[in-house]
Order: C-alpha cells, then sequence, then structure tokens
C-alpha cells in the first residue's frame, strides 16, 4: 500500500479537496509518506516542491488554481486510482546566483525559469555571455528571462519565447521589451551551459533576479546554470502529461 501525505494550499477550494482526499486516504507523515500530493495552483507547488525536494519523494499536484499547467485536474470519480497510476518524470531546476551592489552572494532555484527585471523606471542595460562566449554586448530592455522546458509555456511564453521539450536539454533566453536592439530575437541555448547576465550601468539602471518567486533585488551580476544534482519527481495522470501540455501549448502558438 502506498503511502500518501497531503500539502494543501489555505484558500477555501484547496481545503475542500484536501478534506475530501482525507475521507479516503489516510495521511502519512511527510518523512514515512511514498507520495505527496499537493493541492493548490502553480504557484503553491513550485514553493512546495523547492521547500520539500529533500525528502526525495514523488509529488502528485491536483489543481485548484487557474491553470494549473505543473497540476492534475480533480474530479471526485476514481481519484485514487488515478493517483496510483500516475506516471513519473523527472525534472532539474537552474541555480541562480547573485552578486548584489553590495557585494552579497545570494542563491536561489527555479524551477521555471531566472527573471532578470528593471527596478526603476529606467531600462535595464545588460551584458550577457554564454560561457565564455558573447550572446549580445548591451541589450537595452525591460529584462531577460532564462528559461526551462517545463517553464517555457509559462512566462517565457508570453514574451514570445520558444516553447521546448521537455527531453531537449535546451534552454531559452528570451528579452522582455527589447528597446536596443528593437529586433534582438530570443536564443536557445543548451542545458550545460553557464549563462552570464551582467548589469552594466547598476547606479543608473539597478534591476532585480528572480528564481521562480525569489527575488534578489540591486544584482550587479547573475550566474545562470542547470543543477543537474537536483531532481524533482513529478507524478502526472496518464492521459495529461507534462510533455502532451507542452505540446499542446505548441501547437496552439503554431496555430
Amino acid at each position: 500500500m502506498k503511502k500518501f501525505h497531503i500539502i494543501s494550499d489555505t484558500n477555501n477550494k484547496s481545503l475542500k479537496i484536501k478534506k475530501f482526499l482525507l475521507s479516503i486516504i489516510k495521511q502519512s507523515s511527510l518523512k514515512t509518506s511514498s507520495l505527496i500530493i499537493v493541492v493548490g495552483g502553480d504557484g503553491f507547488m513550485l514553493q512546495t516542491l523547492k521547500k520539500n525536494f529533500k525528502f526525495k519523494k514523488p509529488f502528485y499536484g491536483i489543481n485548484s488554481g487557474n491553470y494549473g499547467f505543473l497540476m492534475n485536474k480533480f474530479k471526485k470519480e476514481k481519484i485514487y486510482k488515478k493517483i496510483l497510476q500516475a506516471k513519473k518524470i523527472t525534472i532539474s531546476p537552474l541555480t541562480m546566483s547573485v552578486k548584489t551592489k553590495s557585494g552579497f552572494i545570494k542563491k536561489g532555484i527555479a524551477i521555471n525559469e531566472v527573471s532578470i527585471l528593471r527596478q526603476s523606471r529606467q531600462a535595464a542595460s545588460l551584458k550577457i555571455n554564454q560561457g565564455k562566449k558573447k550572446i549580445i554586448k548591451e541589450l537595452i530592455s525591460d529584462g531577460v528571462l532564462v528559461s526551462t522546458p517545463a517553464g517555457s509555456t509559462a512566462y517565457n511564453l508570453s514574451v514570445h519565447g520558444p516553447i521546448l521539450s521537455l527531453n531537449s536539454k535546451q534552454l531559452s533566453i528570451a528579452p522582455i521589451s527589447a528597446f536596443r536592439p528593437r529586433r534582438w530575437k530570443p536564443r536557445i541555448v543548451n542545458d550545460s551551459s553557464q549563462i552570464t547576465i551582467k548589469n552594466l550601468n547598476p547606479n543608473k539602471r539597478p534591476i532585480s533576479a528572480v528564481a521562480d518567486n525569489f527575488e534578489v533585488r540591486n544584482a550587479n551580476q547573475i550566474t545562470i546554470k542547470k543543477n543537474k544534482k537536483i531532481q524533482f519527481c513529478l507524478m502526472y495522470d496518464r492521459n495529461r502529461s507534462l510533455q502532451k501540455k507542452i505540446s499542446i501549448e505548441k501547437i496552439r502558438k503554431e496555430n
């Protein structure tokens, strides 16, 4: 018998779903469980994954938010059977290391994307390198995103970044409202690349760096690299895998 631990967001819809699940599933502790059920939206799932990945358990998400790209749809009928038959996928996050204007080093991990954003009314002035190779000498924009395949249908898609297949071994680098050069297009790089983004004018044009929902302000230089040592295990219903969701979004974009 599988042992389950349920973690729920605190909104009414999530709590109702949790109450129903507890009526049919016996709750186990985090340490003794074989599967963690997460009830909420994508943001809550990202938060829960980062907080609990040290337990090295698979996570099954049940959507109580809006779109719920990382989650499964909730239906009372056969929910227990659906959880038992769910298929497993593993994804690795990005590690973000930020050197601030004050000289401090702050780190975070991102499952979806690292966002570099202007911090004032002034546009950001950024230099972007891939290892020792220069991607762009100076980009004047509202910012730039470095996205994983799992996050390529999130914020990345809204700024016209490419949708990446889950097994593509690629990352997307997409500008946010590029001003100079105005026609600078998103880049696709190998996921073994180390991306370095430098603020060329930190005094006049301050920027922040955000790993999913973890923000570091007054960033001078940001280093981003896929962390293959960390693996998140996500469970999906048989007909609603993460790869299938990505493929559907790709078709929608192309049409």
